[in-house]
């Protein structure tokens, strides 16, 4: 049977596998010449720095998700509150990607990454609590 928290975390390998099919796309202009404009220019010039960074952001904070996971794996102890931790980690992945590439509005950004955020942190503490068997 499949742990449960392996699921959300191959959903988040495949989120940062997608934006590197994106990336790979919006560089196709510039690196390969397929899809330039008629006068040359990368038609998405704009978003790619965008794209770039947000992909550096899937290995940054998601680090801690994922080794919150694997300590929660090995205990084999697990119940609904990791694993809602874990999916709302992952759609707010996803949703940190919608705002910072296409809207690039930083405060509604720093909103989606405290969720994020907050989500870590408190899988980190069903992680502790539990090494401290409370």
């Amino acid at each position: 049977m499949t742990h449960p928290l392996i699921v959300p975390m191959a959903a988040h390998v495949a989120w940062a596998a997608f934006l590197y099919v994106v990336l790979t796309a919006a560089r196709a202009p510039a690196v390969w010449g397929v899809g330039r404009r008629a006068d040359g220019s990368n038609p998405w010039s704009k978003l790619e720095p965008r794209i770039s960074a947000n992909l550096s952001n899937q290995f940054e904070w998601p680090l801690f998700f994922h080794v919150a996971c694997v300590l929660l794996i090995i205990t084999r102890d697990i119940g609904p509150v990791p694993q809602g931790l874990a999916w709302l980690f992952v759609v707010g992945r996803v949703l940190h990607s919608a705002v910072q590439i296409p809207i690039a509005n930083v405060r509604l950004r720093g909103v989606v990454f405290t969720v994020n955020f907050l989500a870590v942190l408190a899988l980190w503490a069903v992680v502790v609590a539990r090494a401290l068997g409370v």
